[in-house]
């Protein structure tokens, strides 16, 4: 499996499975973490596709729990 893109932590686990609320979770965790600059490319990424493609997007860009 590969690294991804940050070391940022992105509780998935135990959440809400609505694609909107995985988007809003991951975009503050890019903030918090100082990184929105990637956001943009991110949501370009994980809106690209389905659910599943949403989910391995996350995969891409943090560290899922």
């Amino acid at each position: 499996m590969n690294e991804p893109i940050t070391n940022i932590h992105l509780k998935l686990t135990g959440e809400d499975g609505n694609a909107f609320f995985i988007l809003g979770r991951a975009r503050q965790a890019l903030r918090r973490a100082r990184r929105s600059d990637l956001w943009e490319q991110f949501h370009k990424d994980a809106t690209s596709g389905d659910y599943q493609n949403l989910l391995a997007t996350c995969m891409k860009y943090f560290v899922v729990d």
